[in-house]
């Protein structure tokens, strides 16, 4: 039952990251070509992160009372109909439509990110890291081919009449819905209905299941969710700006998000299998040390050089996986089955809200300093994990 689980969540995690890229890749340059502001250039991340901290309540609620399926499902159906929404602003040439319709966008987002835990419903208590990574690295497939679709995703845009930065975004409507097909139709039986009915195995769960949350480590699993999504989006959601700046064009950035977003999701078995033996405190503090590397690097990176900014937000893209498997098992771990869903959403609420307001910021910031301030500052906020790590040593 687990490996259909994992099969069927795979395949629409592919999907859905092909629909994920979209934003990243082109969304601050079509803010930045339709108002005609630099300093505006981080609203659409803001705009789909909050509207994916709205989505996380709705998607966990709706979890928590029906199951994994019509959750993850209606998810990234929303998804999918706020990218017709962007296709259609940017015909219209609607700012306020495209605010919406990005809003909307966020729930592909957040949906993309519960998925992790379906992963996770059923697996052995030893085992949940490795599981809800194989979930994480499916997105990896999906993240890389969107952004290097960029180009011919705008060129067939042009070709019948719709602006050239909307193509992605056409891209990801067809990849949210069929996401959503996939998991409506296939995801049978719902892992997290079936891992509360068997209360797996009982014995099992009076070992490994908390009766009540453990309050050091949810907050510590949060704390780290957090930061690692702050910054990440902060810097990520500026870098194409930065490179269309200094000349690159959609292909360049497209690689160099499509990199990052690699680096993001491909090491999760790997670092699934060192928080199963390390345990996630250490980890979580590779991930506030590898980020703050990135931050410096893509920094210090010369303006013409593809190469290191590509290294640059590749390290980002590890830094911020180090903090989201890490988080994630803290959580799995310290919050009882009967309350997980809801649990859960509630804190990618969290990751949502720090997400839109890193994304908001890095335009704010940039436009007031430098993108190299932004990449520094990043890194060294990210650095705040490790005055946290008490708080899961006191709960252990």
């Amino acid at each position: 039952m687990q490996r259909r689980v994992l099969t069927v969540v795979f395949y629409s995690q592919i999907l859905s990251g092909a629909g994920l890229a979209a934003g990243i890749t082109v969304g601050a340059l079509l803010a930045q070509d339709m108002l005609g502001s630099a300093g505006l250039a981080g609203l659409p991340s803001a705009l789909y992160t909050a509207g994916s901290a709205l989505a996380a309540v709705a998607v966990g609620r709706l979890t928590q009372a029906r199951g994994r399926r019509p959750g993850l499902a209606a998810g990234y159906l929303a998804g999918a109909v706020g990218s017709v929404g962007v296709v259609l602003a940017a015909v219209l040439t609607n700012p306020a439509l495209l605010f919406a319709a990005l809003f909307v966008y966020g729930a592909g987002t957040a949906t993309n990110l519960q998925a992790r835990y379906a992963g996770a419903d059923l697996a052995e208590p030893t085992h949940r890291a490795r599981a809800l990574s194989t979930v994480l690295v499916a997105t990896t497939l999906g993240g890389v081919v969107g952004p290097n679709l960029a180009a011919p995703t705008g060129d067939l845009a042009s070709a019948i009449g719709i602006p050239y930065l909307a193509g992605p975004f056409m891209l990801a409507a067809v990849a949210y819905g069929a996401a959503a097909l996939v998991l409506a139709v296939w995801l049978r039986p719902d892992p997290l209905l079936v891992a509360r009915t068997r209360h797996l195995n009982r014995a099992a769960a009076a070992a490994a299941v908390p009766k009540r949350a453990r309050r050091g480590g949810l907050v510590f699993g949060a704390v780290v969710m957090v930061l690692t999504q702050l910054v990440m989006v902060a810097i990520m959601t500026m870098t194409p700006v930065h490179m269309h700046r200094h000349g690159h064009g959609a292909a360049a950035s497209g690689f160099v998000i499509a990199m990052h977003v690699a680096a993001m999701y491909l090491p999760s078995p790997l670092t699934g299998r060192l928080v199963d033996r390390f345990g996630p405190g250490r980890i979580a503090a590779a991930s506030g040390i590898t980020l703050l590397a990135a931050g410096v690097l893509a920094a210090t990176a010369p303006a013409d050089s593809v190469t290191v900014l590509t290294v640059a937000l590749a390290l980002l893209g590890l830094g911020w996986n180090f903090g989201l498997i890490s988080g994630t098992t803290v959580i799995t771990e310290t919050v009882p089955l009967a309350t997980r869903a809801k649990t859960q959403g509630v804190v990618d609420v969290a990751i949502a809200i720090a997400g839109a307001t890193g994304g908001m910021a890095s335009g704010l910031v940039t436009a007031a300093t430098s993108f190299p301030v932004l990449a520094v500052g990043g890194g060294m906020l990210a650095l705040l994990i490790l005055p946290a790590l008490p708080l899961l040593a006191k709960d252990r």
